[in-house]
């Protein structure tokens, strides 16, 4: 007698949580039943897409599911700007227009929808980028959790600037246009009522005028991403995977406020993945590294700009490594799901 083991029963598996939380979760969704179904062609996932036949064009959608809906530095409305402007812009992309859809759970008082609203009209104001079509719909109680707010953008791409995810390049400087972790931490102590929201605020703002800052370097800025969910742990991963090269990354170079530091401690968490949504990481070519720090630190958004490490010349393809305060090395490996859910 032959004893098999069973095959998997793929029809029982449901959604978790982690599936939407940028980790290696989602990318086993994205490669097993979403791209497949949506006959998508190989190659990187960016952050927004180029428009078939118009090659100056960039679009981008994001879906906005932050809870609480109000938190210390910005809410669900700004955040829907600020997110997709920065898509756009990891791209090399100046915002044109947005497009705005809301999901209203019945029961939300309307004072917190106003609110919203009128915050998002404010930081799309703010940006310099209209508003220019939208939708609304309203579901009874329970069908969603109070608010969900989708933001499509189309932008330019600056002439000069033309990264991807697939570019990183062996001897490239890797840097950090800010510190990480305050968006994050942010979220969840206000969702949790910890208290450390009265030490920190999220960093959500808009990163396009960052981004034009390093027009003037063009070809030599090879990648930009913002490390939204899964954090600087998930974006460089993607990058590593996408461009198959190795990054290795200083412990001691990697800005983390004292406040992100001491809340990680006390949760467990590791600032490497806690989610941003006011930074970004630029891959850029090492004799024009001390150009685009200048360049980021011309302005108030990156003023904190830093290198935090390099491609290395050499090594495992799709590997990224940490060299630690002692002088140790570990991996740095992509999260499997999100320590912190429902934080954009």
């Amino acid at each position: 007698m032959t004893i098999e083991c069973p095959a998997p029963r793929h029809e029982d598996e449901v959604v978790l949580l982690g599936h939407g939380a940028g980790g290696r979760l989602t990318a086993e969704l994205l490669d097993r039943v979403v791209l497949p179904g949506l006959h998508a062609g190989p190659g990187p996932l960016e952050d927004a897409a180029l428009l078939p036949g118009h090659r100056e064009l960039v679009i981008s959608t994001d879906s906005f599911v932050v809870s609480p809906l109000f938190f210390p530095g910005g809410d669900i409305g700004s955040l829907a700007v600020h997110g997709t402007v920065n898509d756009l812009a990891m791209r090399g992309a100046w915002p044109l227009a947005l497009s705005v859809s809301l999901i209203v759970e019945e029961g939300l008082p309307l004072a917190e929808l106003r609110s919203v609203v009128e915050s998002l009209g404010k930081a799309a104001q703010e940006a310099g980028v209209p508003v220019v079509t939208g939708d609304t719909k309203v579901v009874g109680r329970g069908a969603a959790d109070r608010l969900f707010v989708n933001t499509t953008g189309v932008g330019q791409r600056h002439g000069s600037l033309h990264p991807s995810a697939a570019l990183a390049r062996p001897g490239d400087a890797v840097l950090l246009s800010g510190p990480i972790g305050l968006h994050g931490t942010t979220v969840l102590s206000t969702r949790e009522g910890l208290g450390f929201e009265g030490d920190i605020a999220s960093d959500s703002r808009p990163l396009h005028r960052l981004v034009r800052a390093l027009g003037p370097i063009g070809g030599a800025v090879h990648v930009l991403r913002d490390p939204t969910r899964g954090g600087l742990a998930a974006a460089l991963n993607e990058i590593a995977r996408d461009s198959a090269v190795a990054v290795e990354i200083e412990e001691s170079a990697v800005p983390v406020p004292e406040a992100v530091a001491s809340a990680c401690d006390l949760l467990g968490l590791d600032p490497l993945i806690v989610a941003n949504e006011g930074c970004m990481v630029a891959f850029v070519a090492a004799d024009a590294a001390g150009r685009a720090l200048d360049a980021l630190r011309s302005l108030p958004e990156g003023a904190q700009a830093v290198r935090i490490g390099e491609v290395l010349p050499e090594g495992p393809g799709g590997r990224v490594t940490l060299r630690t305060l002692v002088g140790a090395r570990r991996i740095v490996d992509m999260p499997l799901g999100e320590q912190l859910p429902r934080i954009c």
